[in-house]
């Protein structure tokens, strides 16, 4: 920043402090400049000091600075029948304040005021003893001078004004810009904490909902079958592995570090949150034979061909589940295959926490001419299921669908039981439409 802008921000910081200090120099002069004056210009000083006192306020308020100046300066006129140099001087400065830091018709009454001022003092300064021609000329040019000196003083004030104005119009531009940055900013960061919230609602939701499952059922297992608790140890440690890496993966994409890479898990097992991978079978190897051969935060979303790996983890917590696929399949936008994934993992969740002991699932995904049809059916609890219906998870799949213009109906089946129904329509909302698959097109019922 310059000396100059530095200087003219101090200044526009104690304006009445300069303005002040500038009028009493000025009354100095004026005072000096009046006792100069011919002998009949009585009270001339005290004049000089008056209208110099106005100008102290020409910035903080110059509305009643102008008031002032001019009516002084009238009341001179009037009594000395002449125009002194303080009003000479007074009158075009406080003039050219109130047209830049005034109001807007302040000004144009001052330039018509002072104009009018101007031919007054042109009639009674002009020499009466030379003649009616004479003193017409010398009327007219007073008039003319001193017409031209305000209109010149007013220009420059309308110029200083609209700098002003057009200063104070880019910084409340640049203002406002900064605040709707802020808050571009805040809404995308909101945004993306509900997208990742939902997610790890998704993934921990269902991987606890498994191991809980788990754990109660090699519980009661284990009074007739030795092996039962072995197996629901395994399923559960895998379980845990898959959540754990898919946590991971999701999180990694909040390092600020784009070169640290994602820890890799150190087992991930399949049909879990991710589908990434097979069912988590009690009879499936643990340890390193697991592992998987690229980091976590290298998977690839779940997608509709997870769902059978989806509900045979689901099937080995005890629900009978079914899955039935019907209609050609056709290939979604990642966001959409997805969604269709989120919404039967959801579903398959409640089932897992609210139908109750071994209750039979049916899962149909049925792909119509203009439409995904997701139908997730269960015969147990439905009440209990309902009770739910206010939660985050389906608040979460309702979300979901209606980013891609689908709705979801939840509630409960007539003759007991629980109902989750999706429907995506197969023209997207940025008028995409799914592409068939080429092999495609035979219903397919996965295992009771």
């Amino acid at each position: 920043m310059s000396w100059y802008e530095n200087v003219t921000r101090w200044t526009e910081q104690h304006r009445f402090g300069v303005d002040a200090t500038g009028a009493a120099a000025l009354a100095l002069f004026l005072v000096a400049a009046s006792s100069a004056e011919r002998d009949y210009l009585r009270g001339a000083a005290w004049f000089a000091v008056a209208l110099s006192a106005a100008l102290a306020w020409r910035r903080t308020r110059p509305v009643a600075s102008v008031v002032a100046v001019y009516t002084i300066a009238l009341v001179q006129l009037v009594v000395d029948q002449s125009a002194s140099v303080a009003s000479v001087v007074t009158v075009p400065v406080a003039l050219y304040s109130v047209t830049v830091s005034g109001p807007r018709w302040t000004h144009r009454t001052a330039i018509a005021t002072g104009l009018l001022g101007v031919v007054v003092s042109a009639v009674l300064m002009s020499d009466r003893g030379v003649g009616l021609a004479t003193t017409t000329r010398q009327a007219a040019a007073l008039t003319l001078f001193g017409g031209v000196v305000l209109l010149a003083v007013w220009a420059f004030g309308l110029v200083r004004r609209s700098r002003r104005e057009t200063l104070e119009a880019l910084r409340d531009r640049a203002e406002r810009l900064e605040v709707e940055r802020d808050q571009q900013a805040r809404l995308a960061t909101s945004a993306e904490r509900t997208r990742i919230a939902r997610e790890l609602h998704d993934i921990v939701a269902h991987s606890l909902s498994v191991m809980i499952a788990q754990a109660d059922g090699g519980r009661y297992a284990a009074a007739t079958d030795p092996t039962a608790p072995e197996r629901s140890l395994t399923t559960i440690a895998e379980t845990g592995r898959a959540a754990l890496a898919d946590m991971r993966r999701i999180l990694g994409v909040l390092r600020a570090d784009p070169d640290i890479p994602a820890a890799p898990s150190s087992a991930v097992v399949g049909g879990t949150a991710t589908g990434s991978r097979g069912p988590a079978r009690a009879d499936r190897p643990t340890g390193p034979a697991a592992a998987p051969s690229a980091p976590s935060a290298l998977a690839p979303q779940p997608s509709v061909e997870g769902l059978e790996a989806l509900v045979e983890q689901v099937r080995a917590g005890g629900p009978r589940v079914s899955l039935v696929r019907v209609g050609t399949p056709r290939q979604l936008p990642p966001g959409a295959a997805l969604t269709i994934f989120r919404v039967a993992q959801e579903a398959l969740t409640n089932v897992l926490k609210h139908a109750g002991p071994s209750p039979n699932v049916t899962v149909v995904l049925r792909w119509d001419a203009d439409a995904v049809v997701l139908d997730v059916q269960d015969d147990g609890r439905g009440a209990a299921a309902a009770s739910d219906g206010g939660g985050y998870g389906q608040l979460g799949m309702r979300e979901r669908a209606a980013v891609f213009g689908g709705t979801v109906s939840t509630g409960p089946r007539p003759g007991g039981g629980y109902r989750v129904h999706l429907e995506l329509p197969s023209r997207l909302p940025d008028g995409g439409l799914a592409v068939p698959e080429p092999d495609g097109g035979t219903p397919v019922e996965s295992g009771t």
